[in-house]
């Protein structure tokens, strides 16, 4: 699907995964189109799903949720109703940013966010509450080096 974009589209989408806020009229200035048809480049873009939204980058640490923690979960079982219902319960649980299933020792990997380690164990409670949840291990960190949300967007 991304072999339909050509290099207007693909500017298009870098300059507004950078900065989600630009105009129009500026996003036509950066890439030489006209306003019209640059409008209608980016409402393609999110009609067929290359977009999926637009939203703001907020800082956690001054949100009250500082603390960044990599969990392991290892289920149960590995059947679809113990997947299932691990699925449907972690999507409930707030803190959890990310949420992936993993081939390898364990079953899933969790990016959690809270505000410190006593939330953080109230969080694990609820997890470890989840039907099939056998054994989860924790990495804390302590420095964010790199984070980022941004897709690469390579040039054809």
């Amino acid at each position: 699907m991304a072999d339909s974009l050509d290099r207007i589209d693909r500017r298009l989408l870098a300059l507004l995964q950078d900065d989600g806020r630009l105009s129009v009229a500026e996003l036509a200035r950066r890439v030489h189109l006209s306003p019209t048809p640059c409008f209608e480049r980016v409402r393609r873009l999110e009609r067929d799903g290359y977009i999926r939204g637009y939203s703001a980058d907020l800082d956690p640490a001054l949100l009250g949720a500082g603390l960044i923690a990599f969990v392991e979960v290892q289920l149960d079982r590995t059947t679809p109703d113990v997947f299932n219902r691990f699925r449907d319960g972690v999507i409930g649980l707030e803190p959890v940013q990310e949420c992936h299933m993993v081939a390898g020792g364990f079953d899933y990997l969790l990016k959690v966010r809270t505000a410190d380690m006593a939330a953080y164990r109230r969080f694990l409670e609820q997890l470890a509450a989840i039907a099939g949840v056998e054994q989860t291990h924790t990495y804390v960190v302590m420095e964010e080096v790199k984070s980022t949300r941004a897709v690469p967007i390579a040039e054809h």
